[in-house]
């Protein structure tokens, strides 16, 4: 492993994966502390300069503590993409994110990157769910970052929402200990709400400010798309130099194509398959519809569909599956791990993205169209302007929410396989040739060297920070 210098040489590293201790660091009473230079100085002090904190071989120490409450590290793909190549690049990286699946421990340590996980309700439905989620969520995201703070330190603040609430935690390590923080907008969730509520009102406004102060506290914003880049510029007032976009681009050292199971058909000759979150904006109501038409009015049996994923509206779908008369035509996966997932994926003859056509959707880059494309598999979709960004020619595109269409075009593909292999080698070329994570990598540090110039340009965080607060007491 190698750490960079500001100037750009590199020096090597001892390696940390198998060690829980963070290097250039000692143990002495039972109290842990760091080394800076030949001195031993306890962690979590404020407002170093570049000088105060190099490590014993002279590289500059960069410590980050990444916060997501969405999904556990390491099955939020875009979020251990990221801390990944920052730990390559020399990062000390922490995550605190909530338990989950396959990620009950509450401590360990993956491939170098110390990770902590705290009990979290399950997703909420209602107003009254979610105050509880965000609730406990925040509550516990203040506990662990005071406890990596005495025990591993950090220099910046990596906020991956939603919700639009880590900024607090961010604040309290900004003014009072003179932390960087930036901004990892994955969703933008006034849109997010009025699509799970199908309404306006005065959360919605509430939703719309929390975004606001995000976007005051931060010293970077990084967007998924060129959408979300607009939204923080001129909704959020961000300058434009302090805004990147990293796309959420397949890591290709894990999404690997594998030997096709053909178990997952069940005896038919084709398969269809999604993978993602099956929430209410997901559209899995819809593609049962979809499924319906098939059987029903074109009259084909011969085709099998797996549903891969878990969330708030799993139990839902599976009853309306049950309604249609469709459980033999579609299993329900649930959460499975890399190796059944590019299994299955591999298998599919065609993908489905069937996002409702929302605002929320309409602008935001689906990891799952990403992942079928570097699988060279064709997808179906509802014509949002990202998915169509994204996919481009490997994509159908449907008339939004009409179901009867996706069917047929579902139909169309399986029927016509030289139009299939275009699709999918176009796709493929793509993601090999400028959406990959490895294209997206350099971006991301880009975002970093920008936050540590204007963390080491200028000791004044914390007035910054009140200045730019105050921007949002006198509205334009």
């Amino acid at each position: 492993m190698l750490t960079r210098f500001r100037d750009g040489r590199d020096a090597s590293r001892p390696d940390q994966e198998s060690s829980v201790t963070q290097p250039n660091s000692t143990v002495v009473n039972g109290k842990h502390y760091e080394l800076v230079g030949s001195d031993a100085v306890s962690t979590g002090s404020v407002g170093a300069a570049p000088d105060e904190q190099r490590g014993i071989n002279g590289s500059l120490r960069r410590r980050v503590l990444i916060i997501v409450e969405n999904l556990p590290v390491p099955f939020d793909r875009r979020v251990w993409s990221e801390a990944s190549t920052l730990s390559r690049h020399g990062y000390e990286v922490t995550i605190i994110c909530p338990k989950g699946p396959q990620a009950e421990a509450s401590f360990e340590v993956i491939e170098g990157i110390t990770v902590y996980r705290h009990w979290l309700p399950r997703e909420g439905r209602g107003v009254r769910g979610y105050l509880a989620e965000y609730g406990v969520a925040l509550f516990w995201e203040f506990v662990l970052s005071f406890k990596v703070l005495a025990r591993h330190g950090f220099d910046v603040i990596h906020a991956c929402n939603p919700p639009d609430l880590i900024f607090v935690v961010g604040a309290c390590h900004k003014f009072l200990f003179g932390k960087s923080f930036i901004f990892d907008q994955h969703d933008i969730n006034p849109e997010l709400y009025e699509a799970k509520f199908e309404r306006r009102g005065l959360l919605w406004q509430l939703m719309v400010l929390l975004e606001r102060l995000t976007f005051a506290l931060c010293d970077v914003s990084i967007a998924t798309n060129q959408s979300y880049r607009t939204i923080a510029i001129e909704r959020g007032r961000m300058n434009p130099d302090r805004v990147f976009v990293v796309r959420s681009g397949p890591n290709l050292s894990r999404v690997r194509s594998r030997r096709p199971d053909p178990t997952w058909k069940k005896g038919r000759k084709f398969l269809v398959a999604y993978v993602g979150v099956i929430g209410k904006q997901e559209g899995i109501d819809l593609l049962l519809e979809s499924i319906k038409h098939i059987r029903r009015r074109r009259n084909r049996d011969d085709i099998q569909f797996v549903i891969v994923g878990s969330g708030p509206e799993l139990e839902e779908v599976k009853r309306l599956a049950t309604t249609f008369e469709l459980n033999d035509l579609v299993t329900f996966a649930g959460r499975v791990d890399d190796a059944t997932l590019f299994t299955i994926l591999s298998t599919a003859d065609v993908c489905v993205n069937p996002d409702r056509p929302n605002a929320m959707n309409d602008k935001s880059t689906m990891n799952k169209i990403m992942e079928y494309m570097a699988l060279g598999k064709p997808v179906v979709q509802f014509d949002l302007t990202e998915g169509r960004v994204s996919a481009g020619e490997a994509s159908i595109y449907a008339r939004n929410t009409d179901t009867d269409e996706f069917g047929d075009n579902i139909v169309e593909l399986l029927d016509d396989p030289a139009r299939r292999d275009r699709m999918g080698a176009f796709g493929q070329k793509r993601i090999y040739g400028e959406l990959a994570w490895e294209h997206e990598a350099d971006k991301l540090l880009s975002a970093y060297e920008k936050v540590f110039d204007l963390r080491y340009s200028s000791g004044g965080q914390r007035r910054a920070a009140v200045l730019e607060l105050r921007r949002y007491d006198n509205p334009r």
